[in-house]
C-alpha cells in the first residue's frame, strides 16, 4: 500500500478514535445514573461502524474485525440488552484504547498484525449476559398497533425504556407547508429534544391538504404536559397522550383521536426545498463535509513564505521612506500601497495561523483517558476537572506537548495523590483531585496541572541532591533550585521502582521537550497540600516575534517567547556573589550575563549596559545585559548549517526588514552556560 492512502486512513482513523474517546468520557458520567443519553450512545455506535468500514476499505482486517465486535457490543447496549455499568464501560474504554494501539502500529508498519483475541473474548462474554428488567407491556399504551409495527427494533426499545421509567409519552401532531417542511420539522425536533427524547418521526394522518405534509412525532418527556404546551416553540402543535407518567404528574386520560391540523402560519420563505426536489439525486453526489485535511508540512512552507513576504514588505517600506525624504512625488502613493500590503499580509498570516490552531481540548481528552486508566490500575479514586479547553494553540505544539503532559499527569497520580485510606487518615476528601487549566496570555498559552496530593518536600529534595552529588552540602540552595533537581536525568525521590515511577526518567523528558518548544516550567508545591506545575508555551513557533537588542555594538535577536521582561539598569542594582554578577528581582537573586563572557569579545570595545533583558529557559532565569533595545520584529529563523553547528549560544540567523542579517541568540544554551555551577548545583 502506498504511503499517501495510508496517511489518509491514519488521519481519518485518528479523528474517529479521538471522537470515540471524547464521547466515552461523557458516557462515563452516566454510569451512576444508569441512564445514558441515547444520542450520545448512537454517536459512539456510528463512529465504531465508520471505523470498521474505513479499516476494511483500506485492508486493515484486524482493526476492522475488532471494530466490528465493538459495534456489535454497542448495538446490544443501545438496544437495552446489556446494562450500563462499570464492567461494560471498562470493556468499551479498553477496546477503544486497543484500537488506538492498532492504528499507531499501522503508522509505523502497515503490514503489522496484532492479536485481538483477548478483546474479542471479553466482548463475547459480555454479550452473553442479558439485562434483567421488569418491562411494562407496550400493549398498555394508547397507541395504534399499526404504528407499533413500523417502529424499528431500536425505536421500540427506546419506547419500552421510557415506558419503564414512567415518562410521559406523547404523539406530537404537526402539519407543515411543503416548501418549508424540512426546516420546520428540524426546528420542532430541536425544540422537543430540549425537553425530552424524540423516539420516532412518522408520517401523519388525516391530511387532505395537498400543499402540506403531516407528521407524527413519538416523544417522551419528564416535563408535565402543561409546561410543554406553554413553551413558545411548541405552542402551535397538538399533543396526543399515549401514556401517563406514573408518578402523579397527570390524571389518567382517555385516548383522543388525532386532532384536525392546520399548517403553521410562518413568514414566507424562499422556496429552496421545493425547487431542488427534482435534482436531489444530482445534489447527493456532493460531499457533505466542507473540510480538507492538509499536511502540516505544507502549512509550514506556506507560513515561512508569509514570513519572507513580511520581510520584503519591511524593505519596501524603508525604500518608500527614503524616496519620501528625497522628495520623489510618487513616494506618497508607494507609502499607501505599503500600508495596504501590510494589512493584507497580516490577514494572510492570521488565516494561515487559524488553520494550524487546535483547541487544548484535544490534549485534555488524551490526558483524561490516561487518568482514568491509571487510577483504575492503581486503585485510586480521582476526580479530574478541566478548564479553558477551548483555548487554541499550534497543532505542532499540541503534538509535542502530549508526552510531557503524560509524564506530569503520571507523576501527579503516582507521586502526588495519596490512596483513599491515607487521604481519609489525613482528613482529606477520599477522592483526590487533579485540575488541568489552559489560559491565553498574549502570545503564550499557560497550561497548569494541579493536584491536591502530598506535595513535594524541599528537604527530601535537598537530601537526595546531596546523596547523588548534585548539591554542595555547604551551599545555600534556593527553593526553586531544589525543584530544578526534579528535571535532572536519573533523579527520583522514590526508593522503590514501580510500573509508573522511580527510575528517574520522565521529568527530564519533560524538560527537554518543553525546552525544544521555547517553553518555561514553573513549579509550586506545599507539602501536604499539593503541587502546581505551569507550562508557559508560545502559541506558535512558525513565525516568531523577536526582540532586537544591541550588545557589544552589534545587533542580535532574542526570541520573544524567551523574554519575560526588560528592566532599565540603574546604579547600585548589580552586586557580586562569589565572583558572579547578580541582581535582586522581587526577592529573588537573578544571575547576570555579559555576552563577552561567552563570545570572548575584545574588551577594549566593551560598552556599558543600560538594560537588563530577563530571559527564561524551562525552569531557570537569567538577566542579559544589553546596550539598547531596538523593538520587536517578526522573524523566520534560518539554520547556520552543519558546518557552524558547533557555535555555542547562537540558534541561527534572521533577516530584518531593513535587509540586515542578525544572529539569533540561543537562550537555552546561554542560560545553561551561566548557571552551570551557580548556586551549588552541578546541573
Amino acid at each position: 500500500m502506498s504511503r499517501q492512502p495510508t496517511q489518509e486512513y491514519l488521519a481519518e482513523a485518528e479523528e474517529l478514535l479521538e471522537r470515540l474517546g471524547q464521547d466515552l468520557a461523557l458516557l462515563g458520567e452516566s454510569i451512576d445514573a444508569d441512564e445514558a443519553d441515547p444520542d450520545l450512545v448512537n454517536s459512539i455506535f456510528r463512529d465504531a461502524h465508520s471505523l470498521k468500514g474505513l479499516s476494511g476499505m483500506f485492508g486493515f482486517d484486524d482493526i476492522a474485525e475488532l471494530s466490528h465486535h465493538l459495534e456489535t457490543l454497542l448495538d446490544h447496549f443501545r438496544l437495552g440488552k446489556i446494562a450500563l455499568n462499570a464492567i461494560l464501560y471498562d470493556a468499551l474504554f479498553e477496546t477503544v484504547e486497543g484500537l488506538g494501539l492498532l492504528v499507531r502500529e499501522k503508522a509505523l508498519n502497515p503490514q503489522t498484525r496484532m492479536d485481538i483475541s483477548s478483546y474479542v473474548s471479553r466482548i463475547d462474554k459480555l454479550m452473553q449476559s442479558q439485562k434483567d428488567e421488569n418491562a411494562t407491556s407496550l400493549a398498555s399504551l394508547s397507541l395504534d398497533p399499526a404504528l407499533l409495527k413500523v417502529l424499528t427494533e431500536y425505536e421500540e426499545h427506546r419506547l419500552q425504556e421510557n415506558l419503564n421509567r414512567g415518562s410521559l409519552l406523547l404523539l406530537v401532531h404537526a402539519l407543515f407547508e411543503l416548501e418549508s417542511f424540512d426546516t420546520d420539522l428540524s426546528a420542532l425536533t430541536r425544540e422537543l429534544k430540549q425537553a425530552g427524547e424524540v423516539i420516532s418521526t412518522l408520517p401523519g394522518v388525516s391530511n387532505d391538504n395537498p400543499t402540506c405534509l403531516a407528521f407524527r412525532i413519538l416523544f417522551a418527556s419528564k416535563v408535565p404536559l402543561e409546561n410543554l404546551q406553554a413553551q413558545a416553540g411548541l405552542a402551535p402543535y397538538e399533543f396526543e397522550i399515549v401514556s401517563q407518567e406514573r408518578h402523579g404528574m397527570l390524571e389518567p386520560a382517555a385516548p383522543v383521536p388525532p386532532p384536525a391540523l392546520t399548517p403553521r402560519q410562518d413568514p414566507p420563505k424562499d422556496k429552496i426545498a421545493l425547487a431542488t426536489q427534482p435534482i436531489a439525486d444530482e445534489l447527493s453526489l456532493r460531499s457533505l463535509s466542507q473540510s480538507v485535511r492538509v499536511d502540516i508540512g505544507k502549512l509550514n512552507v506556506l507560513m515561512n513564505l508569509v514570513g519572507e513576504l513580511g520581510l520584503a514588505r519591511g524593505h519596501i517600506a524603508q525604500l518608500a521612506d527614503t524616496l519620501t525624504q528625497a522628495g520623489i512625488p510618487q513616494a506618497r502613493d508607494l507609502d499607501k500601497a505599503v500600508h495596504v500590503l501590510e494589512r493584507r499580509l497580516g490577514e494572510l498570516q492570521k488565516a494561515v495561523m487559524d488553520v494550524r490552531m487546535v483547541p487544548v481540548r484535544q490534549l485534555f481528552d488524551k490526558m483524561t483517558r490516561i487518568v482514568r486508566r491509571m487510577a483504575h490500575e492503581m486503585g485510586k479514586k480521582v476526580e479530574l476537572a478541566t478548564y479553558g479547553a477551548d483555548t487554541e494553540f499550534d497543532k505542532l505544539i499540541a503534538e509535542d506537548l502530549a508526552d510531557p503532559m503524560m509524564h506530569i499527569i503520571r507523576n501527579a497520580l503516582d507521586h502526588g495523590l495519596e490512596s483513599s485510606v491515607e487521604r481519609l487518615s489525613l482528613g482529606k476528601p477520599e477522592v483526590g483531585r487533579i485540575e488541568m487549566r489552559a489560559t491565553q496570555r498574549g502570545n503564550h498559552v499557560v497550561l497548569e496541572i494541579i493536584d491536591d496530593g502530598r506535595g513535594i518536600d524541599p528537604q527530601v529534595l535537598q537530601a537526595k541532591g546531596i546523596e547523588k552529588g548534585l548539591i554542595n552540602p555547604e551551599a545555600q540552595v534556593s527553593r526553586q533550585d531544589l525543584f530544578a533537581l526534579l528535571f535532572h536525568p536519573g533523579f527520583s525521590t522514590r526508593d522503590q521502582v514501580s510500573e509508573y515511577s522511580g527510575r528517574g526518567v520522565g521529568m527530564d523528558v519533560v524538560k527537554n521537550n518543553i525546552a525544544a518548544m521555547s517553553g518555561i516550567i514553573d513549579i509550586e508545591s506545599t507539602p501536604g497540600q499539593g503541587t502546581q506545575i505551569a507550562l508557559t508555551l508560545p502559541i506558535t513557533l512558525a513565525i516568531i516575534k523577536a526582540l532586537v537588542v544591541r550588545i557589544q555594538q552589534r545587533d542580535y535577536a532574542i526570541p520573544l517567547t524567551s523574554v519575560l521582561e526588560t528592566l532599565l539598569l540603574e546604579p547600585g542594582m548589580i552586586r557580586s556573589i562569589e565572583g558572579r554578577q547578580v541582581m535582586s528581582l522581587r526577592g529573588s537573586t537573578l544571575p547576570l550575563l555579559h555576552l563577552n563572557q561567552i563570545f570572548q569579545f575584545d574588551q577594549t570595545t566593551s560598552t556599558a549596559g543600560e538594560y537588563v533583558v530577563v530571559v527564561g529557559f524551562v525552569d531557570r532565569r537569567i538577566g542579559l545585559i544589553v546596550e539598547a533595545l531596538h523593538g520587536q520584529q517578526d522573524v523566520v529563523i534560518k539554520s547556520l548549517g552543519e558546518s557552524l553547528s558547533f557555535v555555542q549560544g547562537i540558534a541561527g540567523a534572521a533577516d530584518l526588514g531593513n535587509q540586515k542579517t542578525v544572529l539569533v541568540l540561543d537562550i537555552g544554551n546561554l542560560v545553561s552556560a551561566t548557571l552551570h555551577k551557580d548556586g551549588g548545583l552541578n546541573v
